[in-house]
């Protein structure tokens, strides 16, 4: 049987220098959340297919990657629909919402939590879109207050500024406030989400791009025409400001002056670099956001790098009572790709040594290596003992690559 070599699509794995880049750029982003005072939890990667599919995660559960039930269980099935009992995480939201019903009880008012692996979604594999990536997630449950929204991106700004990509804007609005405006156009109900989405794509189609999605569904072109001129001047210094330019009759004017006091709560706080507008065409992808959402972009690039959000209703499904939440999720596998480079810098001034033991050396010799390595060990370096190989110029190369700027070659006439 011919075994194939290479892994399954949308699946990656890395080598020790790729694995190692990752690991730094973790440990970092957990030390800077750890300050601001969130605690570190874990959960499974499978969860139960009720959880996945409970229509709380928006298009991610038509993604799921189903596990089958297992023998007899899977033998009385003859329905297709139900041969599945669990299913791999798509995100790590639901879990959170899981993991906090069941342990509420034993858990600080307001919980800040901190998640941080690996998720999967069956998507179609192509440049930047895997089927397993690495998520880290911050959330504040048990806190209705705008602090939970001011600290989530305090310490999210704080984080990007500490792996040096400070110069960030975070853009911010509230679901509330994207349906008022809808429905001061006329746009029915249950159309709503269907609109978002065409609006969501304004950066890639345009604005006459989603004027004739919207007229495409059926709506007035009176009412689009009125929709579209809200979007006119997109980013202010301040929801107010924004409805000063553009009438603010539709929208309740307390939902104004909430995401206005998120902004100047957070604009002192945020890191040399960083940014705080208003966008009233952000919309964020997932329907079970019920207040302010925020994104944050990369300056140089305009690339979306974190984002979240208020989900107050999700809790409740799992408890059988409504719980505040609010989150915010980096794009990790996007930060690695802007970071790579200054990463691999780092590593270079990492406190690395290596000894290469030539093959004619006595094991009395190799005793004392040992010892001298562990006695280094003990003072914080990572040191590596390794036979010394024939092409030793490929094999110091590769180590140098790994970060070892000393390496010692031992000989029978070599001091310790």
């Amino acid at each position: 049987m011919n075994l194939i070599k290479t892994p399954v699509k949308g699946m990656p794995e890395y080598g020790p220098l790729e694995a190692q880049i990752r690991e730094n750029a973790l440990n970092k982003i957990k030390n800077t959340y750890g300050k601001y005072g969130f605690l570190l939890i874990e959960t499974p990667a499978l969860e139960h297919i009720e959880n996945l599919t409970s229509r709380q995660g928006g298009d991610n559960e038509k993604l799921t990657f189903k596990v089958m039930k297992r023998g007899a269980k899977l033998e009385q099935e003859t329905d297709v629909s139900r041969m599945c009992d669990c299913g791999l995480r798509y995100d790590l939201t639901v879990p959170l919402a899981r993991f906090y019903a069941n342990n509420r009880n034993n858990l600080p008012v307001p919980f800040k939590s901190l998640q941080v692996g690996h998720a999967w979604r069956a998507e179609r594999p192509q440049k930047g879109r895997f089927r397993q990536f690495m998520q880290c997630d911050i959330d504040v449950i048990g806190d209705s207050s705008n602090l939970a929204e001011i600290e989530l991106i305090g310490a999210t700004m704080g984080m990007l500024h500490e792996l040096g990509l400070g110069n960030s804007t975070v853009r911010i609005n509230d679901r509330r406030i994207l349906k008022a405006m809808a429905a001061s156009c006329s746009f029915p109900d249950d159309e709503m989400d269907a609109i978002f989405i065409i609006l969501d794509k304004l950066d890639k189609i345009g604005m006459e791009g989603v004027k004739t999605e919207l007229l495409a569904m059926g709506l007035p072109a009176e009412n689009v025409d009125r929709y579209c001129c809200f979007f006119t001047d997109r980013l202010c210094d301040s929801c107010g400001t924004f409805f000063e330019k553009n009438g603010s009759a539709a929208v309740d004017r307390e939902l104004i002056q909430n995401l206005d006091s998120i902004i100047r709560c957070v604009r002192p706080i945020l890191p040399e670099g960083g940014k705080i507008v208003f966008d009233p065409t952000l919309v964020r992808g997932m329907s079970y956001y019920t207040g302010p959402i925020f994104e944050v972009g990369l300056d140089s690039s305009g690339l979306s790098i974190a984002g979240g959000g208020r989900y107050n209703k999700m809790i409740g499904k799992f408890c059988g009572e409504d719980v505040p939440a609010c989150g915010f999720s980096i794009g990790f596998e996007r930060i690695i790709s802007l970071m790579r480079d200054q990463m691999a810098t780092d590593m270079d001034e990492s406190n690395r040594l290596a000894f290469l033991i030539d093959r004619d050396v006595d094991e009395n010799k190799i005793g004392l290596v040992l010892k001298k390595a562990a006695a280094l060990r003990a003072e914080g370096m990572s040191v590596l003992v390794s036979p010394r190989r024939k092409n030793a110029g490929k094999q110091k190369s590769s180590l140098e690559q790994l970060g070892y700027r000393k390496i010692i070659d031992i000989y029978k006439e070599t001091e310790i």
